[in-house]
């Protein structure tokens, strides 16, 4: 059995000892010989290594030329565990590197203390402490990892690193402004590169960062990592995108070309429109309330649930009101179709928003949500149940159907309105059928 270890490039060794002959058993052919000589410790310090309990995209490129690392995956494919893995090889003394999400928020809860983040995966003798104030995690060895969110592209101006970890790109506010400031101040050691993880989207900085020469990319769907995710979590997934276009996207990491940015189609609409069920196991009424009688509309759409599917019943969305007038018609929807809760949002109002729904007379619980992502990425999901044929709509919701039209579109609304209706649609359907079982769920307060 050979003496010395082959390591590739840029790693360190996760797992003693250093007489593994590691591209050995890597071979097919000698795996059988080199465990037969090991001893249990070693095997056990085998079984936690990395590398070889990695699956193929979640290892890193070979050879020197690349500069960009691309790891395009599904939900759960392992692109967190990939990204703190290579970023943790690169903690050398001395180096400085970078960690960039969607938000701050993300870099500290998934990047850094997230069960497959860079404190996770350290062993316990070695791990990294962060430091919030100063938003870095710092290692024993000396090396710094500083957190950036991608809502501030200003905030990479002047800082440098040898290598970076930018993680969720699809998903930042302004990806090419960001990854600009970011790539401006990778100029330390002789080598920087970046590895950049993402479940995929059609958006155009995703195609050009694809093209570019010196990238190098890995794709992973959920399945790859299915023995690391709870079958529930897995269930959960293909009931909110089997059979629809975003499957491809979010469980096999494609990027999905769509005829235009639209989620709903107007010739979609005929089809919906459906005989209510005779009877429905859940009704809510979900509230999108305005601040004021000078606003935006109240939007209030009431929903029915019977097993897996749903039937949009009735919109009550009105304008011109004052929050205790909103709060009155609401009760009175709510009391009309005799539902079994209030679903609201609370970005308007905060607790308010329930004080004046019990004011009001409201005799059913109230459930406040909160919006903390953006209106299309609240509905995309809900648009798949559309592509599912799960829901259904009345006869008589032609505003609420054109609303529906402008939340998809990437040009505003002609007259600026705010899509009340539409934000409300959203919030019944998420409750009935989304925040049903395991899987992602909508925020709550």
């Amino acid at each position: 059995m050979t003496t010395s270890a082959t390591i590739p490039p840029g790693w360190k060794p996760f797992a003693t000892p250093s007489s593994v002959d590691w591209n050995g058993l890597l071979a097919t052919s000698k795996r059988r010989d080199v465990l037969a000589q090991m001893t249990p410790q070693e095997l056990a310090a085998l079984n936690r290594n990395w590398l070889l309990n990695a699956h193929d995209a979640q290892r890193p490129p070979t050879g020197n030329s690349w500069r960009t690392w691309l790891f395009l995956g599904g939900r759960g494919a392992g692109k967190t565990r990939a990204g703190a893995q290579w970023l943790a090889a690169q903690a050398r003394p001395g180096a400085r590197l970078a960690l960039v999400g969607p938000t701050l928020h993300d870099v500290r809860e998934v990047m850094v203390e997230g069960p497959s983040g860079l404190r996770a995966i350290a062993p316990d003798h070695d791990r990294p402490r962060f430091e919030s104030s100063r938003r870095r995690l710092v290692y024993d060895s000396g090396a710094i990892a500083y957190a950036f969110s991608a809502e501030d592209p200003e905030s990479l101006r002047g800082p440098q690193f040898h290598h970076a970890w930018a993680d969720e790109f699809c998903a930042w506010p302004q990806p090419e402004a960001v990854m600009s400031q970011l790539r401006l101040g990778l100029r330390l050691g002789s080598a920087p590169r970046t590895v950049v993880t993402t479940t995929p989207k059609p958006v155009a900085a995703l195609r050009r960062l694809m093209a570019e020469p010196d990238l190098v990319m890995t794709r992973a769907g959920t399945a790859a990592n299915a023995d690391h995710l709870s079958p529930a979590f897995l269930e959960g997934l293909d009931r909110l995108y089997g059979g629809t276009r975003l499957a491809a996207q979010e469980l096999e990491g494609l990027v999905v070309e769509v005829d235009g940015a639209a989620l709903w189609r107007a010739e979609d609409f005929a089809r919906l429109r459906r005989p209510p069920p005779e009877r429905y196991d859940s009704i809510v009424l979900a509230v999108d309330p305005t601040a004021s009688a000078h606003g935006d509309a109240c939007g209030m759409v009431v929903a029915g649930r019977l097993a897996d599917r749903a039937h949009v019943i009735a919109d009550r969305t009105a304008s011109g009101l004052s929050p205790l007038a909103w709060a009155g018609r609401a009760a009175a929807t709510a009391a009309e179709f005799r539902v079994s809760r209030i679903v609201a949002e609370a970005n308007q109002g905060g607790e308010m928003v329930r004080t004046l729904l019990v004011m009001a007379g409201c005799q059913v619980p109230v459930t406040l949500v909160h919006a903390s992502r953006s209106k299309r990425m609240r509905a995309e999901p809900v648009a798949a149940l559309y592509e599912q044929g799960r829901i259904s709509h009345a006869p008589d919701l032609a505003a609420l159907e054109e609303e529906l039209l402008a939340l998809g579109s990437t040009e505003p609304a002609a007259d600026g309105a705010s899509p009340d209706r539409a934000d409300a649609l959203v919030w019944a359907l998420s409750e009935l059928l989304l925040n049903t079982g395991p899987g992602p769920r909508v925020a709550r307060l």
